[in-house]
């Protein structure tokens, strides 16, 4: 049995957010020293995108901030919330589908709004950038998932969470 912590993070397709979340977080525990202690993953609510690599423009901010990806989109699945510690939604409609996909008994994930470890803006969600012109969204998302993956990290190194 392993002792590493699990993290899930988790947005409606694994294209946008839930990536960039999941790669600011591989930085920040590699930047901590504590990536050995920490299996970390990211995944899709709905099944639109499965097996695609994240959308150009996430992948061009996650290169821009040297953040190196190369998983492709998955579908949450039942046995996640039995696997991971902490599964985080972006948004309050995200963890509103995970509490519906939970099962009802058995799951030890605890199901978590990412953007409520936000010191600069606790309780926000991460807005989706997809249907975004630009890139600029997705520089927001990164920006603030940093605040939030940094927050959450110092907490639960603390055993606060």
């Amino acid at each position: 049995m392993s002792d590493k912590k699990k993290a899930l993070f988790i947005c409606l397709g694994n294209i946008c957010r839930s990536p960039i979340a999941e790669a600011v977080f591989l930085k920040a525990i590699a930047n901590a020293g504590v990536a050995d202690q920490w299996e970390v993953d990211s995944a899709a609510i709905g099944s639109w995108h499965v097996g695609r690599s994240p959308d150009h423009r996430a992948l061009a901010t996650m290169k821009k901030h040297d953040l190196p990806y190369s998983n492709k989109a998955r579908q949450i699945k039942k046995a996640d919330f039995e696997h991971y510690d902490y599964i985080f939604g972006m948004d309050g409609e995200n963890i509103e589908d995970l509490k519906q996909r939970a099962p009802k008994e058995g799951g030890k994930a605890k199901m978590l709004l990412l953007g409520n470890f936000d010191p600069q803006q606790p309780g926000a969600i991460i807005r989706d950038p997809y249907y975004d012109s630009g890139s600029e969204g997705f520089e927001q998302c990164y920006v603030q998932c940093v605040r939030c993956c940094d927050s959450f990290l110092a907490k639960a190194q603390k055993g606060e969470i």
